[in-house]
């Protein structure tokens, strides 16, 4: 028995619009992916502001935003993957945003 490999092209983000709810990023194949913001806990929690700061990262595969410590992949939204930090983590970054 023989078996064969797809290779999946993940395209590139583009651009991406985020608010209080989702987020929303236009990728390099003409689709937009919408996404709860709730799946992101450090996006939710952050302030307008710090959501709005935001680049790509390795040509478009992902998006980082510096103040919330926070990447996300375009595969990861594709897959239909939330946050995979630790409640543990997520809680001690909060105590540190705290101050």
């Amino acid at each position: 028995m023989t078996t064969s490999t797809v290779e999946m092209v993940v395209p590139a983000a583009q651009a991406l619009r985020i608010d209080d709810t989702s987020l929303e990023v236009d990728l390099s194949d003409g689709r937009t992916i919408c996404v709860p913001i709730q799946w992101f806990p450090r996006l939710a929690h952050g302030t307008p502001a710090e959501r709005a700061s935001w680049r790509l990262i390795g040509r478009g595969e992902g998006i980082h935003w510096d103040q919330l410590d926070e990447d996300i992949s375009v595969e990861g939204l594709l897959a239909g993957r939330p946050s995979g930090e630790c409640q543990a983590s997520f809680k001690r970054w909060l105590a540190a945003r705290a101050g």
